[in-house]
């Protein structure tokens, strides 16, 4: 099981990227999908989640309507395209999945399982 990122780098506010996540070893498809993001100092917290049992997407309140999470589950990637970025969205971000039991999101990311290596994500000027 595997899961790798790409696509952070330097961006100047309100700028746009789009971040990918490439699983193996597994089927995204039947897994809770999420986006955490860890900023320095503080608690890691969710970006973005999308259930398998109805396919709902959720989304933090500090993202909404700037980012846009999806998947292509014939290519076993996920992305997440983040428009209008603020200096706030600097973070590492991580892709992750809970485990195959699980059927809903969760907020903390004490409850996935798999993680990514995490991608820079900087907006500056």
């Amino acid at each position: 099981v595997q899961l790798q990122a790409s696509g952070g780098g330097l961006v100047q506010p309100g700028g746009s990227l789009r971040l990918s996540c490439k699983a193996s070893g597994f089927a995204l498809s039947y897994y809770v999908i999420a986006w955490f993001r860890q900023a320095p100092g503080k608690e890691r917290e969710m970006v973005s989640c999308i259930s398998p049992r109805d396919e709902s997407t959720s989304y933090a309140d500090s993202v909404k309507g700037r980012f846009a999470f999806s998947r292509d589950y014939a290519e076993n990637t996920m992305y997440l395209r983040m428009d209008r970025l603020k200096p706030e969205d600097t973070a590492v971000y991580y892709c992750t999945t809970r485990g195959v039991e699980a059927l809903y999101c969760s907020g903390s990311w004490r409850d996935y399982d798999y993680w990514g290596q995490g991608t820079q994500v900087t907006v500056s000027s």
